[in-house]
């Protein structure tokens, strides 16, 4: 329940941000905090059922994951023809708070890594919101030293990909 709680605060926040800064960086982690809320409600649903119900509910989350991940992308790329002028230090406050929540919801969930396809499923999805954290750190960084938006814009195709690679990863799951 908490990882399900973090990870829906953390959408709202990112979002928000996201919005407001102009990043797609950090539209990207939002939308992926989205998808892990999904993952953990659904894992939170499939405990106690039957191995079937839990791989049925990591593919949804993983169908879920890949749809997010091209509505990224497609972001990317229309920002790419458009231009945009992300703040890097909106980018950089909101992913360090966003490192530190999801550094805690990756410790609560390591124990149980192996548990299910649905656990293994959640275990991913944090992994992968750790990764992306601290590229959007970077890229706003990135973003403050060059006053370019192409490490956001790179950092948003980054994110964009390590979603699909997790939806790939979590569809290929068997029980």
């Amino acid at each position: 329940r908490w990882l399900l709680g973090i990870n829906a605060l953390l959408f709202v926040v990112e979002m928000t941000a996201g919005l407001i800064a102009r990043s797609t960086g950090l539209i990207g982690e939002s939308l992926d905090n989205f998808a892990d809320a999904a993952v953990y409600g659904l894992a939170l649903y499939a405990v106690g059922h039957s191995v079937k119900m839990q791989v049925r509910a990591a593919h949804l989350a993983g169908v879920l994951q890949l749809i997010l991940a091209v509505g990224v992308l497609v972001e990317v790329v229309r920002r790419f023809v458009f231009g945009s002028e992300p703040e890097s230090l909106v980018m950089m406050a909101i992913a360090f708070v966003a490192l530190i929540a999801n550094t805690s919801c990756l410790l609560l969930i390591s124990k149980h890594r192996e548990g299910g396809a649905h656990m293994k499923a959640s275990w991913i999805f944090s992994a992968n919101d750790v990764v992306i954290n601290l590229g959007v750190i970077t890229a706003g960084a990135l973003v403050a030293w060059t006053g370019s938006n192409y490490p956001d814009l790179i950092i948003g195709t980054i994110a964009g990909g390590i979603v699909l690679n997790g939806a790939r990863r979590i569809l290929a799951l068997k029980g």
